[in-house]
């Protein structure tokens, strides 16, 4: 049986040397001075060999844990090297790691501030709770769990946007074969109703006056200025203003500059 002490005595040597445990388990001495963990065992008539890591990393106590752990396995039939390979896999699969491939590939189809808010709202709300859960196993009651955490906040809107880019990212898994099902569709109906507020059109005089002035006195960003003294003139929704090009206006002569000192 090793010890912590031999282990510290030991000298590398010209070639690599194994100090030995027991039931397979030897610390494999490189020249170089570096020590790795490794296990030798056999499994449907074949001898294998699984690396547990670097000491001191990984202490002796923690050496043989590993190696109890494994032996429990090979007892089961399973093969500790494959359960690792495809614990491996489906870390590749799980949800954070499908999601920021997805967000990877809307760079370009969305404004960079449209993709920070998709990718805050899954790094706060849904990574913490399902990031490193496979995709392919995630359930509906576990989403919709992430998703209270929202709604308890108050912010009843956002739960319902997040449960929208989630379902975007189920159903790249679904197209990528790493899922099955979009489990965010079945959530339909089991989050609070987010209330939208209704704007009636201004239609009274005076209330025209006072909006008027509002953008008269409005000192922000010198774009949403201009934009705002516009909008009385055209009177378009404001998506459609954003998107508004100069071939699609008639200024008739009049300047930007006049425009932004014309009176109300």
């Amino acid at each position: 049986m090793l010890t912590d002490v031999a282990i510290r005595k030991e000298k590398p040597g010209p070639a690599p040397r194994k100090l030995f445990d027991f039931w397979g388990l030897y610390l494999l001495l490189n020249p170089d001075g570096s020590r790795w963990w490794r296990f030798k065992y056999r499994i449907f008539g074949r001898e294998k060999l699984l690396s547990f890591g670097v000491y001191p990393e990984i202490t002796l106590k923690s050496a043989r844990d590993r190696r109890n752990e494994a032996r429990r396995l090979i007892a089961d039939g399973v093969d500790p090297a494959l359960k690792r390979q495809a614990e491996k896999q489906a870390a590749g699969e799980n949800f954070e790691a499908v999601a920021r491939e997805w967000l990877k590939l809307q760079e370009d189809k969305l404004t960079p501030g449209s993709l920070g808010r998709e990718r805050d709202r899954l790094e706060d709300f849904i990574f913490p709770y399902l990031g490193k859960r496979p995709i392919a196993q995630i359930k509906a009651p576990e989403l919709l769990s992430a998703l209270r955490r929202i709604e308890a906040r108050g912010t009843i809107e956002t739960a319902h946007r997040t449960k929208s880019v989630c379902s975007r990212v189920f159903r790249y898994a679904i197209a990528t074969g790493r899922g099955e099902r979009d489990v965010a569709a079945d959530l339909k109906g089991a989050l609070r109703p987010a209330i939208g507020r209704n704007f009636p059109a201004i239609t009274e005089p005076t209330r025209i006056g006072e909006l008027l002035r509002a953008i008269d006195g409005y000192l922000g960003q010198p774009s949403v200025a201009f934009a705002l003294k516009l909008a009385p003139y055209v009177f378009v929704r404001p998506g459609e203003l954003r998107q508004a090009e100069w071939s699609e206006l008639d200024l008739e002569g009049l300047s930007i500059s006049a425009l932004a000192r014309a009176p109300y």
